[in-house]
């Protein structure tokens, strides 16, 4: 099963996990990245998440297809958000579950690497004393 999803909405991890979970599944590993209260020293006031959205859509389903030749995994939830976040929103919420540990770490880690690095979503962060657009690199 795989669920990907672009939103503008909040993101539920309960959601995520029912996706995701099945009786054939003995593991489910998650990744939940949140907005940060401070980056660099500087305080965060917010961030902007901006996509091109039936790309980023395409280039998950890309790396979710890796992920599962790869590390042997079924079920996999990415989901997204996009616009105005404050510090303690969640930003990207990544599920993924199979019969093995070690697989459904290895694969959720390869999963957030990978959509740093090469899905056409940018974050603006935006400080008490400005702005900056943060590379697509971790």
């Amino acid at each position: 099963m795989i669920d990907i999803k672009i939103t503008a909405h909040t993101l539920s991890i309960n959601e995520c996990l029912s996706l995701a979970q099945d009786l054939g599944s003995g593991g489910i590993a998650t990744f939940i990245g949140t907005v940060r209260n401070v980056t660099q020293n500087k305080p965060v006031v917010r961030l902007e998440y901006e996509c091109y959205e039936s790309m980023a859509v395409k280039e998950i389903r890309k790396i979710v297809d890796q992920a599962i030749a790869r590390f042997s995994v079924r079920n996999i939830v990415v989901h997204h958000r996009t616009g105005i976040l404050v510090p303690g929103d969640a930003a990207v919420m990544i599920v993924v579950s199979d019969g093995h540990r070690d697989a459904v770490f290895d694969a959720c880690r390869y999963i957030i690497d990978t959509i740093k690095q090469t899905v056409p979503i940018w974050k603006k962060e935006i400080f008490e004393d400005g702005e900056e657009w943060v590379s697509a690199h971790p």
